[in-house]
């Protein structure tokens, strides 16, 4: 019996290559699924509609106005969305598939989208 060592090589690949870059493989694969920008595209200031998965959500209280932070990662980059005058935004939590609309601007060296538009997507399921 003979195997081809190219398919042995890429079945070993997959089952040692981190989680990471499978998750980042799908999700870049998904943007286009959402008729969506890849993050990595952006351009500062140009209408943008990005997708992803929520990696993080902060609540920064500031002075005066509190703020809601999250960071959507699509596999190609990451852009931090700010909703002003928010304490909490339901269905705004880690792991959660959302799809926003904005004009990305440069933050505090950060690509940033402030009060996007937003779609919550259903859970994904595997």
């Amino acid at each position: 019996m003979t195997t081809d060592s190219n398919s042995g090589t890429r079945w070993w690949n997959r089952v040692l290559r981190p989680s990471i870059e499978i998750d980042a493989d799908r999700l870049e694969a998904e943007v286009g699924e959402h008729d969506a920008d890849a993050i990595r595209d952006c351009v500062i200031g140009k209408p943008s509609v990005v997708h992803g998965l929520l990696k993080s959500v902060t609540l920064r209280p500031a002075e005066g106005t509190p703020f809601v932070e999250a960071d959507l990662w699509d596999g190609t980059g990451l852009i931090n969305l700010v909703f002003l005058g928010r304490r909490r935004i339901p269905g705004i939590t880690p792991g959660r598939h959302v799809v926003a609309h904005g004009r990305p601007i440069m933050r505090n060296g950060q690509l940033t989208m402030m009060n996007p538009r937003y779609e919550l997507l259903a859970a994904q399921t595997d």
